[in-house]
């Protein structure tokens, strides 16, 4: 969504424009995505996604390795879980509309929905951590598109010399 000279709003479309500037209404952009995933916005270093988890599932746990995560949530209700290792998740916090997740970078995580409504929630990954402007309808179809390879930050953005794959629980 964009505001006009006059703050009126056009409709609801988001395209990820690079490492150019560009402004819309987050809140807005975040509590009307019904995909599980699309990335809004790829800066050289830094890239926002929103996203929408079905009541009852989940991101899904896993670890990036060398990517800081921050997640906002604008609706629903969610549990963060989050430890050292897959099987050590030291870390629980119920959380809802306006809480924040911050996850450093190497640390196994998870937020799943345990509200009556989907969880929507905004990611800002550093650095980019996906393709730019892609849209994933389901989790299945970001897992099929990291396995086949589509889901890859562009080669502009900066990435670690020598990165550690993100590891996913079985």
């Amino acid at each position: 969504m964009r505001t006009g000279p006059e703050g009126e709003h056009d409709d609801m479309t988001i395209q990820d424009v690079g490492p150019q500037p560009t402004s819309f209404d987050l809140e807005t952009a975040t509590t009307q995505n019904t995909n599980y995933r699309v990335v809004a916005w790829t800066g050289k270093h830094l890239q926002v996604t929103l996203m929408s988890i079905p009541v009852g599932e989940s991101i899904g746990l896993e670890k990036h390795p060398e990517t800081d995560q921050f997640l906002r949530l604008d609706a629903g209700r969610g549990r963060v879980q989050m430890g050292e290792a897959e099987d050590r998740l030291t870390f629980e916090q119920e959380v809802s509309d306006g809480w924040c997740v911050l996850v450093p970078a190497g640390t196994w995580h998870d937020v799943t929905n345990i509200g009556d409504e989907p969880m929507r929630l905004y990611v800002v990954y550093s650095p980019s951590h996906h393709a730019a402007g892609i849209v994933q309808a389901t989790a299945e179809d970001a897992e099929r598109d990291e396995e086949s390879g589509k889901d890859e930050p562009p080669e502009w953005t900066e990435q670690p010399k020598n990165p550690a794959p993100d590891e996913h629980a079985d």
